[in-house]
């Protein structure tokens, strides 16, 4: 079972992939990140995804569903000629954390990235 590292090597071997950073939301920290940040600097992409992850689970609109206060599982962002795929990761601590892919739209395949960086997301062997 994979670790930070290889997890996000995983993560960077899908098509278009441009970064992926694993980053600890309650913090706005990246435990790790390779590949380019969108913004030239790992640690500002990460303070920015806490905000877009935190405004999503603090808000009954995406929160309630069906089955009543059903977890997230992802969010994804479309830009002009980019995805981002953010991963809500299941942990046995209290940091939440997510997995965020920057995917290059020509390039990449939203719907394989998705479940890729899901299957990572639950191999992903922390502690």
């Amino acid at each position: 079972m994979p670790g930070i590292d290889e997890c996000l090597t995983g993560a960077m071997a899908i098509a278009g992939a441009r970064a992926a950073s694993l980053i600890d939301w309650s913090s706005g920290l990246a435990l790790g990140s390779a590949g380019i940040s969108p913004t030239g600097d790992h640690e500002a992409s990460a303070a920015e995804t806490t905000d877009v992850v935190r405004a999503a689970v603090e808000s009954e609109t995406f929160t309630v569903s069906e089955d009543r206060r059903a977890p997230l599982q992802d969010i994804i962002v479309t830009a002009g000629r980019s995805y981002h795929l953010i991963c809500f990761i299941d942990t046995v601590f209290d940091s939440p954390l997510v997995l965020h892919l920057w995917l290059d739209r020509a390039e990449g395949n939203l719907a394989g990235a998705r479940y890729r960086l899901q299957t990572l997301a639950e191999e992903l062997v922390l502690g």
